[in-house]
């Protein structure tokens, strides 16, 4: 931090920088980028999609085909056979006998009536006294609905009148009686022919085959087939069949060199994923087009929503290797697996990117992977809310890691999500596998303990690799007991206790503004350890109340205050201290000018010109360029003022606060830094109300004011 301090300094950019003092990446370049990342993540993802990853062991059969080969089963397993299903269903329906309606009394009643008609027309024509018998004869070969012949019409006329009487109430007394029973179209005629066995035995020869006559011929069908109830039946039949499982087990023969596959052969080759699928056309289409989809989704979210991680590198190169990883062990796990599937740990992945980068990215590229290995699964439905269910509630879960015990609440919830999932999808259709559901209960546990262990797994070692401060690094990184820490409170005592109070403002003002408070914080700490190497040149550790740098001059005076930033940033390379913590040591002053030496050097100068040289009196910068770096910036200004300046009321500590973080904004220092003016405004809120609790003033005691009187006075 600090030289001694100008209450009124200014800050001035370097002659090199732009006007607002961005930097900019051409955009050329950054939509060559973008072009290439995708068509390089789009091909592979491609690849994976389209073909297999370990081909090794599998056939190529087809049913019907003569196997060259015989093929037994590499390990045990029970799956649910559609083919043994189907079949079960269909030997149920075939069942199901068809369903007639009962007898329609309608019918009966009709062939009544119109046997009573013949009767009486038969009637007529035997007491008709004028017609010869010829005639007669043919009368009655002349009625509809009755086939006689010429000898029966002949014995039908040579009965007496009390035989016909006779004859007539017995042919009404079994047409009535065959009628009242349900005639089937197919039982006609066996109906018909058993008309002469209900014929009363005490009618003679001639009689009986009289009533046959009349009453065969007025038979009719009287219960007909319901289509309506039948389909119904053998639906039922079907639904009451329940899945039919098999169990193949290891070493059985599936099919023998020479056999004919049938379906069920290749059913079960297919569940032990032993079949080679055939790539088609279709096949390498639909997935290049579900891998371009996906592609441009996930450039187009990240650019947009997440654009200061999409210009980041190792972002790019660590999501990108991780959906692609995650993307081959779907290939590898789901097809042609049963239980498999469902210890995918997909979680990691998204647990792993929250953690290390952003949850909201976290949480889109998890429905992105669960969509994909929904598809993988052939359009699995349940299998994609497995994967996602699961996926999200263990990244709700880590809001933030600062214990190792919340991979494990992760863990829990994923597996918690994922019971729910398949209870979810289970229940309704009532097919109770009780087995099944505590297989798939037992892997979606070890589910959520794969995820959370291969998460942790990602977590410290991504974290170092990329060295990213993570936040139990972070964690780690403020403990008093650091081997810097220690060094900056043993040998610059001063500036320890500034860089506490800094960044307690800090804190405060990222937690007001959404940046990173524990960032912020550990930032603080080690901003100024570059003074740890000459400590007494900075007045922070300055005891005696001698200044040594009235004894040089002002240019070797801002060149011992300005390099604590490099010998700061040569300490925390030395003892490996992250990046970003870097990036508060070099930013921390961004390109400001020394201004007290600065200002004495033009004094000293005078009217000579050229005056003093700004280049030799400025911080090498860079300005800040995240919320957490401009934070500490100000922190460290407005404290360093606050401190030297000593106002006496809490308008007056407000107005210095308010007047350098106008100072800073104006100077162009803020403006790679992402911060908003509602963020300023929250910032001097923050270091306002601690600054008042600091550095109010004190009330005198009487003692105290006694001793003051006797030039004692504290």
């Amino acid at each position: 931090m600090r030289e001694p301090v100008d209450p009124h300094m200014t800050t001035h950019a370097t002659p090199s920088e732009t006007a607002n003092g961005r930097s900019h990446s051409h955009p050329g370049t950054l939509v060559l980028r973008g072009v290439v990342w995708g068509v390089a993540f789009g091909v592979l993802l491609s690849l994976l999609l389209i073909f297999e990853l370990i081909p090794v062991g599998r056939v190529e059969l087809q049913v019907g085909q003569v196997s060259p080969v015989d093929i037994r089963a590499p390990r045990q397993i029970t799956f649910v056979s559609q083919t043994l299903t189907e079949k079960a269903r269909n030997q149920a329906e075939q069942a199901v006998r068809d369903i007639y309606d009962p007898p329609d009394p309608k019918i009966g009643r009709q062939q009544t009536v119109r046997l009573r008609q013949i009767l009486d027309f038969i009637g007529a024509v035997r007491g008709d006294p004028h017609s010869p018998a010829a005639e007669k004869v043919r009368a009655l070969l002349s009625i509809t609905d009755l086939a006689l012949s010429e000898d029966l019409a002949a014995l039908i006329l040579s009965l007496s009148n009390a035989e016909w009487e006779a004859t007539e109430a017995e042919a009404e007394r079994v047409l009535d009686t065959v009628m009242r029973e349900a005639i089937r179209p197919s039982d006609v005629n066996d109906v018909k022919n058993g008309v002469p066995a209900l014929v009363r035995l005490t009618l003679s020869e001639t009689q009986t085959e009289i009533v046959a006559a009349l009453v065969q011929n007025l038979i009719r069908a009287n219960s007909f087939l319901n289509t309506k109830e039948t389909q119904n039946a053998r639906l039922q039949a079907r639904e009451n069949v329940e899945p039919v499982a098999m169990t193949v087990e290891q070493g059985q023969a599936i099919v023998r060199e020479g056999d004919i596959v049938e379906p069920l052969d290749m059913e079960i080759l297919e569940a032990l994923g032993l079949l080679r699928p055939q790539v088609k056309w279709q096949d390498v289409l639909g997935n290049a087009l579900l891998a371009a989809l996906t592609t441009a989704l996930m450039g187009i979210y990240l650019s947009a929503r997440s654009r200061s991680l999409w210009n980041d590198d190792r972002f790019l190169l660590v999501v990108s290797g991780l959906f692609l990883i995650f993307v081959a062990g779907a290939r590898l796990m789901v097809p042609g697996h049963t239980v498999l599937p469902y210890l995918l740990p997909a979680a990691a992945m998204g647990l792993i990117i929250s953690t290390l980068f952003d949850m909201q990215a976290a949480v889109f590229l998890s429905v992105l992977l669960s969509v994909l290995v929904g598809a993988i699964g052939g359009g699995n439905l349940e299998l994609a809310v497995y994967v996602f269910a699961g996926s999200v509630a263990a990244i709700l879960a880590v809001q933030r890691v600062e214990r190792l015990s919340v991979f494990v609440f992760a863990g829990m919830l994923a597996a918690l999500a994922n019971w729910l999932t398949v209870l979810a999808f289970r229940l309704p259709g009532q097919q109770y596998d009780w087995i099944g559901l505590a297989t798939l209960f037992g892997a979606a546990l070890l589910n959520g303990g794969l995820a959370s262990m291969l998460a942790l797994l990602g977590y410290f070692a991504l974290g170092n690799m990329l060295d990213i401060p993570t936040t139990l690094r972070l964690v780690d990184l403020a403990r008093p007991t650091h081997p810097l820490m220690r060094q900056l409170l043993l040998k610059a005592p001063g500036t320890y206790h500034h860089s506490i109070l800094v960044s307690n403002l800090a804190e405060e003002a990222a937690e007001r503004v959404g940046a990173d408070p524990l960032l912020a914080r550990v930032g603080a700490f080690y901003h100024d350890i570059g003074k740890t190497l000459r400590p007494y040149f900075f007045v922070d550790n300055q005891t005696d109340g001698q200044n040594i740098h009235d004894r040089l001059d002002p240019e070797t005076s801002a060149h011992i205050i300005v390099s604590h930033v490099k010998d700061g940033i040569d300490l925390a390379k030395k003892y490996k201290l992250p990046k970003r913590i870097v990036d508060f040591i070099a930013e921390h002053h961004g390109t400001s000018l020394a201004t007290y030496f600065y200002q004495r050097a033009q004094e000293s100068a005078g009217d000579s010109n050229p005056g003093p040289d700004p280049a030799r009196f400025q911080y090498p910068g860079p300005k800040p360029r995240s919320k957490e770096t401009a934070i500490l910036m100000l922190a460290d200004t407005c404290e360093a003022a606050v401190r030297s300046m000593r106002p006496s009321t809490a308008e007056e500590i407000e107005t210095v606060v308010r007047q350098l973080i106008a100072e800073r904004v104006e100077n162009g220092q803020l403006d790679d830094s992402n911060l908003t003016l509602r963020d300023l405004d929250e910032i001097q809120r923050a270091f306002t109300a601690i600054l008042q609790g600091v550095f109010h003033p004190r009330v005198r005691y009487p003692d105290q004011e006694q001793k003051g009187r006797n030039g004692n006075e504290r």
